[in-house]
Order: C-alpha cells, then structure tokens, then sequence
C-alpha cells in the first residue's frame, strides 16, 4: 500500500535522514539544506498532529514536534560555518533520530493494529494533501526580496493590517510570516487571528 499514511510516514522520515546526512557532509548549499529540512519537518509535523495524532495518545509526539521546532529556527539563525550552527545541527539530529525511532517503534505499529487498509488509505490521501498544503506555504517565494529593508518593513504593515478575518489558514500563515511572528508554523487558525491581531497594536 504505497499510498497509505504509514508508507508516506515512513518515507518522510527517510527523506528527512538524507537530508541530515547531507548537512553533516558539509556538501552543497547548507542554508538551501536548512530550508529543505525545515519545510519538510515541518508540514511532516503539521501533517501528523491534524490527521495521524488525534487517532493516537500522541502527546509526547506533540512535545517533541515543539522541541524541533525550537531547534529548527536556531539552526536556521546560525551562520553555517560557527559553532552555534554545529551544536544546533547535532542536537536536532538526535532529536529527531529519537522521535522518528519512537514513532517507528510504537506509534505506527499501533495504528497498523488499530486502523484497516481502507482507512490507512484515506488518511494517507489527507495526510499528503495536508503536508502540501503546509510545504506550499513554507516553500512561496517572498516577494520584494533584495528590495532592501524598507520592503521587509512594508511587508510586516501589510501582514499586521486586516489581522485576518476571513482568510485561509494558508492566507494568515502567510501574513504572519511576513510579519516575522515567532512560532507561526505551531499555530492553529484561530492562534494565527489572534497573532496577528496583536501585532497591529
């Protein structure tokens, strides 16, 4: 069943081994590594915690989404070749590492048990349309890059403006990229809404 939840699971996290084991080497652009590694842990997260998580007692699973999420902004903060960037590269690795063995090893056996083929399908068909909902979002070019700072400014002005009521959740994370709001990607619709609200003041 390769379309199913737990074959699409899997393969993400085999995605996000790959990904690791490139930055570790050194080779290649590491900030468009970091980038890579940060939408796909992400919308992988995302993805798990609406359509995967609320069939299990996953809380600990949800701990340690908050955690990576904390390591992941610190790596992408760090300057590739300092040492902030090494000791944040490792400890997420070893962190992940963990949480993809306790997924492996616990949760998705658990689910296999609990869950028939036909269902394991149709959350296998949510879960990748999720994710892309969330890798589109991570992954849209910002427009006015290079366009010095006063764009990033007006860019904030406009993702403040409006806090948001009737847009998509896609729509208000967005805006609160644009705005720069720490811990956006962690956020429910209603948290974007209040977020940005807050920013306007």
């Amino acid at each position: 069943m390769a379309d199913d939840v737990i074959t699409l699971i899997l393969a993400d996290h085999r995605k996000v081994e790959e990904l690791f084991a490139r930055l570790t080497t050194g080779k290649g652009d590491r900030r468009a590594i970091v980038g890579a590694l940060h939408a796909l842990i992400t919308a992988h997260a995302r993805a798990e915690e609406d359509v995967v998580y609320p069939l299990l007692d996953a809380h600990h699973g949800l701990e340690e989404h908050k955690e990576a999420e904390v390591l992941l902004d610190a790596l992408r903060r760090a300057e590739p070749d300092s040492t902030e960037f090494t000791g944040a590269r490792t400890l997420l690795a070893l962190t992940i590492a963990h949480h993809v063995q306790e997924e492996e090893s616990t949760l998705l056996p658990l689910l296999a048990r609990t869950t028939d083929d036909r269902r394991l399908r149709d959350l296998g068909k949510t879960f990748r349309q999720r994710r892309q909902q969330e890798l589109r979002a991570l992954t849209a070019p910002r427009k006015g890059r290079g366009a010095g700072p006063s764009s990033r400014a007006k860019a904030r002005g406009r993702a403040a403006s409006g806090a948001g009521q009737g847009l998509t959740k896609t729509e208000l994370y967005e805006r609160a990229r644009a705005a720069d709001i720490p811990g956006r990607s962690r956020m429910s619709k209603n948290e974007l809404e209040k977020a940005l609200a807050k920013a306007r003041t």
